[in-house]
């Protein structure tokens, strides 16, 4: 139980778990915690961190989450070499806040604007996996195996269109820069990940 609760990952869920639960009970706790561009144009700057622990709903919630967990323990020992000991949190948090900062300045002075989720923190962690395992196999609806790389084409190339085509209320850029934020915060971290990726594309393994 120890062990469990000291992964900085376990405890990311927990308390966004806690959070979501609470704001889908009280509309006046999602009110306060959602990312609405008029309210950080007042001052509550806080909103681009605490838009990352709440969620539409249930299946919102679980699908970050159940990513979180399963890439999330993949590459907190690594980030944690760094920072303290608080490498994993650091760039967690760091991918929330950049991943909205493109969405704000897109819709600074939107009143109908609203964004929540956890997205670009779960993007920032999955990108960093895959930098580091790019042949590693993902499975899409638990069944389909994909190999990392190819997954991470198609979600780049997903995400640009969909943001672009606007007809939907995921926010896409935000999976965008934070999955890009993920990638440069390992390289900038450790350098050295940057050869391995093309040293481990060069030589597919299954």
């Amino acid at each position: 139980m120890n062990s469990l609760l000291s992964s900085h990952t376990t405890l990311i869920i927990i308390i966004t778990v806690i959070v979501s639960l609470l704001a889908w009970q009280n509309k006046e706790i999602m009110s306060k915690l959602i990312f609405y561009p008029p309210a950080v144009n007042k001052g509550e700057w806080y909103r681009f961190i605490t838009h990352g622990f709440v969620h539409a709903d249930s299946t919102h919630l679980l699908f970050n989450m159940f990513t979180l967990y399963f890439f999330g323990r993949a590459v907190e020992r690594f980030f944690n070499q760094f920072l303290g000991g608080f490498g994993f949190v650091a760039v967690y948090l760091g991918a929330i806040i950049v991943a909205m900062i493109p969405s704000y300045l897109q819709h600074k002075n939107d009143p109908r604007y609203r964004s929540l989720g956890a997205s670009g923190g779960v993007s920032a962690i999955l990108f960093s996996f895959i930098l580091m395992a790019p042949w590693s196999m993902l499975y899409l609806f638990a069944i389909v195996p994909i190999p990392a790389i190819v997954f991470a084409i198609a979600y780049v190339g997903y995400s640009i269109y969909a943001n672009n085509k606007g007809n939907s209320n995921i926010n896409h850029l935000a999976h965008l820069w934070g999955g890009a934020f993920g990638v440069v915060a390992t390289i900038l971290l450790s350098p050295s990940v940057l050869g391995h990726f093309f040293n481990a594309l060069m030589h597919p393994s299954f």
